[in-house]
């Protein structure tokens, strides 16, 4: 059997591990972390649950293909739910407005704010609408990695006004200020400026709209065990608390990955869910990596960081719907602090998570659980995290508790945190950015990371990096272009796996 490596089990490199599976791979998943999904972990503590990453689940079918793949269905694994609201926004004068449900839900919400823009969200959705059958239909599991396929579709990219960022196309569609705030904050989710975002990006409020928003009961952890199972049962080989410090590559193929520990496993094949820059910039050697990917590791614009604090209270906030965005009094200028001046501000914005609201699992009954995710700069920036993070951590409950949290700061039980610091450390994110490179127009297609390396021929990548960028479906959608690139291996019941193991 023709062995696989993946590295990183992140969603992607779930993901990869299991299509590479299904074709008859012998496959061998290596990752950091004590536990799978990489940034997706969870946290426990005095009986409160976090889920530590991604919360929102928009394309549940991706999910669904993984175990197709092998005859089984994801609903006998875990359940999902979809939430009837799936976001409610609050502005600083108090202002609420909630986004969900159908079409007509969301129309109404706007006639209580603008009564004017009902027509125009009509007509920024079947933009949007547009926009997702060509970039995520056509476009998000196609291949880029040759110059060509970029020239094929940069037609309809154009016709598309792919140059336009994503708040200039919601703002030609809605003239109220929250409204084009609430409906330009998509690329925050997959770490871009929405005043730098190619347009294309706003599929994402069409694959809302057409696969609504979920949340699987558990948490995302409960996702992630449910991957984890379905793994083992096909026969994947599951290493954790394993850290690769090296790509050995002989004639312009890799060979073997080296562990921290020393050892080294023999591989055929490796997929990559690292961070590419990571990747090309420490695990390859700078002549092992073609000059297009050395250029994007040195030079390519990273996402921005995020301050993650996670807490319990000791009674509940049925007020406080699973989604919040808490938006601050600053818009473009904040965002201009954070991805362009690279200054910690005194305002932010924070989007807070409330999965008790769903799942009372999530924390002691009568209690709820939280986290507070707000972008910060990335660790370019030189913050002293040390030093700003207990002040960030009083900042945001101070925020809370005098608007959609009363008395946060009385009834707090055990909070923690996550800066830029821990991501660089935890997940090895350059410069601690949460969702790597950002989706600029720029670094999208083939200019962004290619799936199949620029380097070793059998060296394969996936994940936010990557084609066709960061958020679960466009992880996914990653390992479907991989999916597409490698071959499918005869099946041959009486071949042993070709790994080879071995303390060096």
């Amino acid at each position: 059997m023709t062995n696989a490596v993946v590295i990183g089990g992140g969603f992607g490199g779930i993901a990869a591990a299991l299509r590479l599976r299904a074709k008859n791979y012998q496959v061998t998943l290596l990752d950091r972390c004590d536990r799978l999904g990489g940034r997706a972990q969870v946290f426990e503590k005095d009986g409160y649950r976090h889920d530590a990453g991604p919360t929102v689940i928009t394309a549940p079918f991706l999910f669904e293909e993984l175990f197709a793949l092998f005859g089984r269905r994801l609903d006998d694994y875990v359940d999902l739910v979809a939430l009837d609201t799936w976001y409610e926004f609050y502005f600083q004068d108090g202002v609420r407005f909630r986004y969900g449900g159908t079409p007509e839900d969301t129309i109404n919400e706007i006639k209580k704010l603008s009564p004017p823009d009902a027509e125009g969200y009509a007509e920024l959705l079947r933009t949007s609408e547009k926009i997702y059958k060509v970039g995520f239909q056509q476009l998000a599991a196609q291949p880029f990695h040759k110059l060509s396929e970029m020239l094929r579709v940069l037609p309809a990219m154009v016709k598309l006004r792919s140059d336009r960022n994503v708040y200039q196309l919601v703002s030609r569609h809605l003239k109220h200020e929250k409204l084009r705030q609430a409906f330009s904050i998509q690329p925050l989710l997959v770490g871009g400026n929405p005043f730098d975002t190619t347009c294309i990006y706003n599929l994402i409020h069409f694959l809302e709209r057409a696969h609504g928003v979920h949340f699987a009961m558990g948490g995302t952890g409960a996702l992630v065990e449910a991957l984890h199972k379905l793994m083992v049962e096909v026969g994947i080989k599951i290493e954790l608390g394993q850290t690769v410090s090296r790509l050995e590559v002989e004639d312009n193929r890799v060979s073997a990955v080296r562990m921290q520990t020393g050892q080294r496993i023999g591989c055929d094949m490796v997929v990559s869910n690292a961070d590419p820059a990571h990747l090309y910039g420490t695990m390859m050697g700078a002549s092992e990596a073609k000059l297009g990917a050395r250029l994007k590791t040195r030079y390519a614009r990273k996402s921005m960081g995020l301050f993650v604090l996670f807490f319990g209270t000791n009674r509940q906030y049925p007020e406080v719907a699973h989604h919040t965005i808490w938006m601050g009094p600053r818009y473009k200028e904040l965002l201009a602090d954070i991805f362009k001046r690279k200054v910690l501000a005194e305002d932010f914005s924070i989007y807070l998570h409330r999965p008790t609201a769903t799942d009372p699992s999530f924390a002691p009954q009568g209690h709820d659980s939280f986290y507070a995710l707000v972008p910060v700069p990335n660790l370019e920036a030189k913050i002293n995290w040390e030093r700003e993070a207990p002040r960030m951590r009083d900042r945001v409950v101070d925020a809370l508790s005098k608007t959609i949290v009363p008395g946060l700061e009385h009834h707090i039980r055990s909070d923690f945190w996550m800066t830029p610091e821990d991501f660089k450390h935890d997940y090895l994110s350059p410069a601690g950015a949460g969702f790597s490179i950002a989706p600029i127009f720029t670094q999208s297609a083939w200019f962004r990371f290619h799936n199949k390396a620029e380097g070793p021929k059998n060296l394969y990548l996936v994940g936010a990096g990557t084609h066709p960028g960061a958020g679960l479906p466009g992880v996914l959608s990653s390992a479907k272009v991989v999916d597409r690139l490698v071959p499918p291996v005869k099946a041959n019941v009486n071949s042993e796996p070709r790994a080879r193991l071995a303390a060096e």
